[in-house]
């Protein structure tokens, strides 16, 4: 009887655990809208086809465009405005240096009369008001380039999210259509990540402690290939069941169903 457990126990041992998963790509992104406005241009025939940096989906950026150009416009005009104030400061600053030690001499002067010891004084203090009237003036053409920085990086932003492009991705669906408007997140396309491709398997419990253990065979054939990932939480959908994921080489073919097994070598 215990030789028949025992045949029993390793003829049980030598049998792998079997899954079948699909080749997936590596990642599968839904791509939603940035920005609103109507769709002028959709290159159908790059579905299917690892896209470039050239926009697969246009949406009108022509007057984005043009405020964009009339922002750097104004924004060089500022900057030129900042530095014409900065040397009319740093006038004004060697003037008044010579405006105080003036009057700085004369006040005390007893053969200068009250008339003219005020006259100086109001001059000093008017070339006082102009230096500080063009500081002031600096400091708000400073502000302004500020917020025309954020307006030109808002713009720039606008202009790149209505010319969509995903170097590298492979365009799997396009979900808009020329002349449709769109508005923020109204969803555009799905493009498929082929650098790498996984399988998703879902283990039972006994088997998720040492799944990272095993040897995968893929088709009946061994690989190098572990288990990439496992969540330690169970599956909403296939219940009592962990999801695992082993991340291969991109295939000439997705979608294709492979058996895997996971054997104890």
């Amino acid at each position: 009887m215990k030789i028949l457990t025992i045949l029993f126990l390793t003829f049980t041992l030598s049998f792998a655990k079997v899954y079948y998963s699909k080749v997936e790509p590596y990642e599968l992104r839904n791509i939603s809208s940035n920005v609103s406005g109507l769709v002028l241009f959709i290159d159908e025939n790059m579905i299917g086809k690892k896209l470039t940096s050239k926009a697969y989906i246009n949406i009108d950026d022509v007057l984005d465009k043009k405020e964009l150009f009339f922002v750097q416009e104004k924004l060089i005009f500022l900057r030129d405005m900042v530095s014409v104030n900065e040397s009319v400061l740093k006038n004004l600053e060697e003037s008044l240096k010579k405006k105080r030690a003036n009057y700085k001499r004369i006040k005390s002067l007893k053969i200068k009369s009250v008339v003219e010891k005020d006259k100086e004084f109001h001059d000093l203090i008017s070339s006082e008001n102009q230096f500080l009237n063009t500081q002031k003036e600096i400091q708000n053409l400073k502000v302004q380039i500020t917020d025309l920085k954020l307006r030109e990086a808002q713009l720039a932003r606008s202009v790149e999210d209505k010319n969509l492009t995903a170097k590298d991705f492979i365009l799997y669906s396009i979900l808009v259509k020329v002349g449709q408007v769109v508005s923020i997140a109204t969803p555009l396309a799905q493009v498929a990540d082929t650098s790498k491709a996984k399988l998703t398997i879902y283990l039972d419990e006994s088997d998720v402690l040492d799944a990272k253990k095993r040897v995968i065979y893929m088709d009946g054939k061994k690989t190098e290939y572990k288990i990439s990932r496992i969540l330690n939480i169970a599956d909403s959908k296939n219940i009592s069941k962990y999801m695992a994921q082993i991340i291969i080489k991109s295939p000439k073919i997705f979608s294709r169903l492979t058996k895997i097994e996971l054997r104890n070598e």
